[in-house]
């Protein structure tokens, strides 16, 4: 499993994208991307689903979100 935590990222006026899109090359066949939000991260479920990712998003609580990516 690879973990994006995007909160701190987002906290510091930084943007995640890149950062998690790096994680998705880098994930071997079978392995899950776990990203940390501190809101649904809508518009990156909307490019992973169209790049072949099933996502499974849990509310946390306080606010954040865990969102789980699959390749289907």
């Amino acid at each position: 499993m690879a973990l994006v935590d995007a909160r701190p990222i987002i906290a510091a006026g930084g943007e995640p994208f890149e950062t998690i899109m790096a994680a998705v090359a880098s994930l071997a066949d079978g392995e899950e991307l776990v990203v940390l939000a501190p809101f649904e991260p809508v518009p990156l479920e909307g490019v992973l689903s169209s790049q072949g990712f099933a996502y499974e998003a849990v509310d946390i609580g306080g606010g954040d979100w865990r969102v789980t990516f699959r390749r289907t």
